[in-house]
């Protein structure tokens, strides 16, 4: 029994590692704004397409934050199934309930989706993600905004907008 708490407490002592190694991404269905935090929700990469602009200011700011939400999500299940390992699925629960955050697959109020079906779009996103980075390289890059010179919103310079980093 002791070498059992024992081996629970280094568990839980690895939990802060794992987590720091957690992140999350998520992208609107336009494919306009792109976002990736952490496993504490700190921002660690923000893409816009120049097409983003189109949004506004307000409406822009609105797009980020619902992105930033989706991927915190993300990072937050991923973190849960790293932890899962580590502890093993009744103490991850507890963690889980302590926290106040539930794990994004078990929340009912957002679908109900179970924790397979989680994962299975997860994966879907990773693998069509995978296969557009693997399409960039091959194709060249480029896109339709670059080719028409009267888009104004290929002119649309990222850089531009307030970074608080």
């Amino acid at each position: 029994m002791i070498a059992d708490g024992r081996a629970r407490q280094e568990a839980l002592s690895q939990v802060d590692k794992v987590l720091a190694t957690v992140t999350g991404t998520a992208h609107d269905r336009n494919e306009t704004v792109e976002v990736t935090v952490d496993g504490r929700g700190r921002l660690v990469r923000l893409w816009l397409a120049p097409e983003a602009a189109r949004y506004g200011a307000d409406g822009l700011g609105r797009l980020i934050v619902r992105v930033a939400r989706v991927a915190m999500d993300d990072a937050t299940q991923t973190g849960y199934n790293k932890v899962a390992l580590l502890l093993g699925d009744n103490l991850t629960l507890a963690l889980e309930q302590l926290s106040g955050r539930a794990a994004p697959a078990r929340r009912e109020e957002d679908g109900g989706i179970t924790a397979e079906e989680f994962q299975a779009r997860r994966e879907e996103r990773l693998r069509r993600a995978s296969e557009a980075s693997s399409g960039e390289v091959a194709g060249g890059g480029g896109g339709d905004a670059e080719a028409d010179p009267d888009n104004e919103l290929a002119s649309f310079d990222p850089s531009s907008l307030r970074s608080d980093r």
